[in-house]
């Protein structure tokens, strides 16, 4: 078994028996949430065996951590986010998605359905980092919570605890929440 990265192939014999476990466990998820924001397959496979690349120098470190899920998590975030600055781009996530939604397939208006879409995926965006890859996971990747809670290294809890201001933070950036406001208060009148 082998891992490609940047300087070419790294053998996984030989690797520790643990570290060779948790590539095997989520390298493939990993790519697949790094090829959602970098629009590109080489180039998320690249990211993630950097980040992979930099687990295992730290593999001691990354083992003595409260949750080595979260803390790799984290570094496969960050050399995602790397590889895109290194392109010059941003994360495509808010630009291939708004394409794919089977509301804009279905839509009398595709055109508005569209506007509505880049919207909500802008809102997404500029969410928290935390509460954007929930979200994104959740939503957008179509991961339960107790599947998100194992990739990123946090609890169930708190994935539905992030879940929950982030579509709190979506309502209030979308405008929906002055639209309850609104409708709520013609009721009362």
């Amino acid at each position: 078994m082998t891992s490609s990265s940047r300087h070419g192939v790294i053998p996984m014999t030989g690797l520790p028996a643990d570290y060779r476990a948790f590539h095997e466990l989520y390298r493939a998820i990993y790519v697949h949430w790094a090829e959602f924001f970098l629009g590109n397959r080489h180039d998320a496979e690249e990211a993630v065996d950097q980040a992979f690349e930099e687990l295992y120098i730290a593999w001691a470190e990354v083992l003595s951590q409260e949750s080595p899920r979260a803390y790799a998590w984290a570094v496969v975030r960050h050399r995602t986010i790397d590889c895109a600055r290194a392109r010059k781009r941003r994360p495509t996530v808010v630009d291939t998605a708004a394409f794919e939604t089977t509301a804009l397939r279905n839509a009398v208006d595709p055109i508005g359905e569209l506007e509505h879409s880049l919207s909500v995926f802008e809102a997404i965006h500029a969410l928290p980092e935390r509460q954007h890859d929930v979200i994104v996971l959740l939503h957008c990747m179509g991961h339960t919570t107790n599947e998100v809670a194992d990739i990123m290294g946090i609890t169930p809890g708190g994935v539905r605890s992030a879940a929950r201001f982030a579509r709190h933070r979506l309502r209030q950036s979308l405008g929906f929440d002055r639209d309850t406001s609104a409708r709520e208060g013609g009721e009362r009148t």
